[in-house]
């Protein structure tokens, strides 16, 4: 069953009363800068895992992560200058970095089991306000089924979920402004490798890399 709530304009307060539901292991479907998402805490293993079956989506493949500050991601993973660089010229934006995995207490099922971890924050007043009401993090894979088209407004997420078994809350925030997913680079090799392109036009990322590099 599916919840839905409608946030316009300055209703945002209602995310106070959602919070902490979502805290607490309910899963949320909500919009952002690019598409609606779907999660929950990092934190919270069997709401992680109704994630994957959900979406339908391949135990052990990493889940990026959303959060509200260049802060609170550094406690997650590693910055060099590079990351450091690109994070204050594009977020919040529709820009997620993989870095190296520096949190100790972040679950396996989030990360794979493997030594990196994607993260973004998104430009959108809904998503970000409830990011830190729940804490700093939130799952940030898309509101969809593995391999289908992501979803750009609440109607296209409630078709995929709106037969399920499972209790989620769906936040009408309208249309999502950019409607691509974002643009993914992958800081962990060298030289970095554009993993998916998308909202942010690859040129923009490239020309901060170019001229990073140039300065070595």
């Amino acid at each position: 069953m599916v919840r839905v709530v409608e946030i316009t304009g300055d209703g945002v307060e209602k995310l106070s009363e959602i919070a902490p539901l979502v805290a607490k292991g309910k899963l949320i479907i909500y919009p952002t800068d690019t598409v609606y998402g779907l999660g929950t805490s990092p934190y919270l293993r069997d709401s992680v895992l109704k994630v994957f079956k959900l979406k339908k989506r391949e135990l052990g493949k990493p889940l990026p992560i959303l959060t509200s500050s260049i802060d609170k991601a550094k406690e997650l993973v590693e910055f060099n200058e590079l990351a450091e660089e690109l994070a204050v010229r594009f977020w919040p934006g529709p820009l997620t970095l993989v870095l190296p995995l520096k949190a100790k207490n972040l679950p396996s099922y989030v990360h794979g089991g493997t030594s990196k971890l994607g993260v973004r924050i998104p430009n959108h007043e809904i998503a970000l306000t409830l990011i830190k009401l729940i804490g700093g993090y939130l799952i940030g894979t898309s509101a969809n089924i593995s391999n289908y088209p992501p979803p750009t407004s609440a109607e296209e997420a409630l078709n995929y979920f709106a037969n399920v078994n499972d209790d989620l809350i769906l936040i009408d925030g309208g249309p999502t402004p950019l409607k691509t997913p974002s643009t993914v680079v992958d800081l962990t090799v060298r030289p970095p490798r554009l993993l998916r392109i998308g909202a942010l036009k690859s040129y923009e990322v490239l020309k901060v890399v170019s001229n990073a590099f140039r300065r070595i």
